[in-house]
């Protein structure tokens, strides 16, 4: 239990700046780098956790200079595959630093992504069997042999015509003339030679030229890599990550993580063995292949086992279609907000495991941790569900649930729940809103969305002692809900990028500030029809009344 007591005393302490990060990520590592050893998993699940948020708060640079120091002796396997999967820099740093022995190599290589076992190529202090467990999964370096000089020089001789074209004939020597080391004056005719022939071939003397003659990548045209792919074929391994691709374009797929580019339905069908078909995946790296690709893909299982070792399939371009630049922004948003979500993902399921003692007991402060843990990680998510909605109302790419709800009886009920939370600060709600109707053309829940995003804004920002009035107007055919702004909204140029936060810790109506939550508000009733706009020292929030036989009242409004 002596290394039970360590973690956890290590885990008791919270780095709250990036010093005290650096020393418990070191210290971690050279609890967790020691041999396997029995121990409460839920303790390591939790180490290994914390590492994740500290990596969050240390740089990769940082990170790589800390696991590269001398004296580590990763003799763990689990740490090591841990590091496997981090970034190319720390793992390659870490893998050099680990010491295991020749059967946990076997065992572990298998587990390790491709691109860790190509680090471990170029250790020269493998046991045996790690050596053969490599060349068996096909890692080597992907570089040509360098060539002895002097075997490719002896071949040149002094040419004897020099405006003549260069052949490859003409650099072997004469039939009977042995071969002899080039001297400076060999290498000077070779050189003029060449640039005789750059000169001919701009200036079009020196006749035709043989277009299957040897060139030189002189510059003077297109080269083929420059060309761009519209498909290609493509390999994977078992676990999606492309090991084969033809042509030029392999160097610059080589590696993807098939599962890691598209949704879980994705990741689902490769762990199941399933084929692709008419899968849309974006592609990120090198000019040529950006963009969204069509993939259809077949698993491919050896034929005496039926043991399955990859896919097989084609990458097309999806054809690009006509869209305004702040589409293409807000689509590039939320393909960042996905690769967001997997890791944030991975830490609130860890933590909940641990909280809930899934996987065994757990003391009672870990529990607390986990449960910190997994709480920041909801509010997070939250966030992001926030920034995606944005995305696709300010784009029209998202339209708001259609229904009928009384939006006045909605604002009525909620100014009520505030006043409790406003009474303790001597603040109020100085609400005027009668007891009319307001028939909306929105579901019942979008219009409690909206109200709530704005009175809550509203609430939290409102200083001790303040009053906001509020007055709601149905004359016309839509009704204008206005409220004067707090002294802390007033001040700002514009409310609607103001990064101000709620006074009050009882109110959030988001993790951005004020000023996003308004912003969204406004996006929300601008797909509704409506607008939210700022009037010198009132925000006045409009909406199409719902008039006629229409303006039935919905159940849930008469409830309220």
């Amino acid at each position: 239990m002596h290394f039970d007591d360590r973690l956890a005393t290590v885990l008791r302490l919270r780095a709250t700046g990036e010093r005290a990060a650096k020393t418990q990520f070191r210290q971690l590592i050279d609890l967790l780098g020691e041999r396997p050893q029995a121990g409460d998993p839920a303790l390591k699940a939790a180490a290994y956790l914390r590492l994740i948020a500290l990596g969050e708060m240390i740089p990769v640079k940082i990170r790589t200079a800390l696991v590269g120091e001398s004296g580590w002796r990763f003799r763990n396997p689990e740490l090591v595959k841990w590091f496997g999967g981090a970034h190319p820099h720390v793992a390659a740093a870490a893998l050099y630093r680990a010491q295991l022995t020749a059967p946990e190599w076997a065992e572990l290589i298998p587990k390790l992504p491709i691109r860790a076992r190509g680090f471990l190529r170029h250790r020269r202090d493998l046991p045996p069997e790690a050596v053969k467990v490599l060349d068996r999964l096909g890692v080597s370096d992907w570089a040509l042999p360098q060539p002895e000089p002097l075997e490719l020089m002896d071949e040149l001789v002094p040419p004897e015509d020099i405006d003549a074209p260069v052949h490859a004939a003409d650099v072997r020597p004469a039939e009977g003339e042995p071969n002899r080391p080039p001297g400076k004056e060999d290498v000077r005719t070779l050189v003029e030679r060449i640039e005789s022939f750059r000169r001919a071939r701009k200036t079009g003397a020196g006749g035709d030229v043989d277009p299957q003659a040897p060139r030189l990548p002189m510059g003077d045209e297109d080269r083929p890599n420059d060309v761009e792919f519209d498909h290609f074929l493509f390999g994977a391994d078992a676990e999606g990550r492309i090991d084969w691709a033809e042509g030029n374009i392999a160097p610059m797929v080589i590696g993807i993580d098939l599962a890691a580019l598209g949704s879980t339905a994705v990741a689902q069908a490769i762990s199941r063995r399933q084929p692709l078909h008419n899968t849309r995946l974006p592609l990120r790296g090198a000019k040529r292949i950006e963009g969204e690709w069509i993939v259809d893909a077949t698993p491919r299982f050896t034929r005496g086992e039926g043991r399955f070792f990859g896919y097989a399939g084609r990458f097309r371009r999806v054809m690009p279609e006509v869209a305004n630049p702040r589409s293409a922004e807000a689509d590039r948003l939320r393909q960042l907000l996905h690769e967001l979500r997997t890791p944030v993902n991975a830490m609130q399921g860890y933590a909940e495991i641990i909280q809930q003692q899934v996987i065994g007991p757990v003391p009672h402060e870990y529990r607390s941790i986990a449960a910190t843990i997994a709480g920041d990680s909801a509010h997070i998510l939250a966030g992001f569900d926030e920034l995606d909605r944005l995305a696709r109302l300010e784009t029209r790419a998202l339209d708001l649930e259609a229904g009928q709800c009384d939006f006045a009886a909605i604002a009525r009920r909620q100014v009520m729940q505030l006043q409790t939370v406003l009474s303790p600060r001597v603040a109020r709600f100085d609400a005027k809103l009668g007891d009319v109707r307001a028939p909306l053309a929105l579901a019942q829940s979008e219009a409690e969305v909206l109200a709530w995003r704005l009175l809550a804004t509203l609430a939290g920002a409102t200083g001790a002692g303040e009053a906001i009035r509020l007055d709601l107007d149905t004359e016309g055919d839509q009704i204008e809900f206005a409220a004067t702004l707090p002294a802390t909204l007033r001040e700002a140029e514009d409310i609607f990028s103001v990064e101000t936060r709620p006074a009050m810790g009882a109110l959030s109506a988001g993790i951005f500030g004020a000023g996003f939550s308004l912003r969204l508000a406004r996006a929300e009733a601008r797909v509704a029809g409506g607008d939210l706009m700022r009037d010198g020292e009132r925000l006045v929030l409009s909406l199409p009344l719902l008039t006629g036989a229409e303006a039935v009242p919905a159940p849930e409004s008469a409830a309220g």
